[in-house]
């Protein structure tokens, strides 16, 4: 059994017990949260779609940690105009673990 689900203008497949990096939501570490935007959700071989998400089907999970990302390091250059520019980023994540998916 899994699903699709939407959060943070991204989509990812679940399925119980999965632990996934999704954009930086504000709770707290030991948190619940329930992810509603539900696209797909496929058990035992039938699948449903929705249009575009699926009615009374959630998705339970834990925030299990917060962080940030490694850094990634912008560089932009322009050639024969002494113009250079470093800069470094690091995206900040929520990592979920999911519980259940219901519906």
């Amino acid at each position: 059994m899994y699903a699709i689900i939407e959060t943070g203008g991204k989509q990812y497949r679940v399925k119980e017990g999965d632990s996934i990096r999704i954009e930086k939501l504000e709770r707290t570490e030991g948190e619940k949260v329930t992810f509603d935007k539900v696209l797909l959700i496929s058990k035992d071989d039938q699948v449903e779609v929705g249009k575009p998400y699926l009615e009374n089907v959630t998705v339970d999970a834990l925030v299990e940690a917060q962080g940030k990302a490694k850094k990634i390091i912008v560089f932009k250059f322009k050639a024969k105009k002494d113009y250079r520019k470093k800069q470094g980023h690091r995206q900040p994540y929520t990592q979920v673990k999911i519980e259940k998916i219901v519906g």
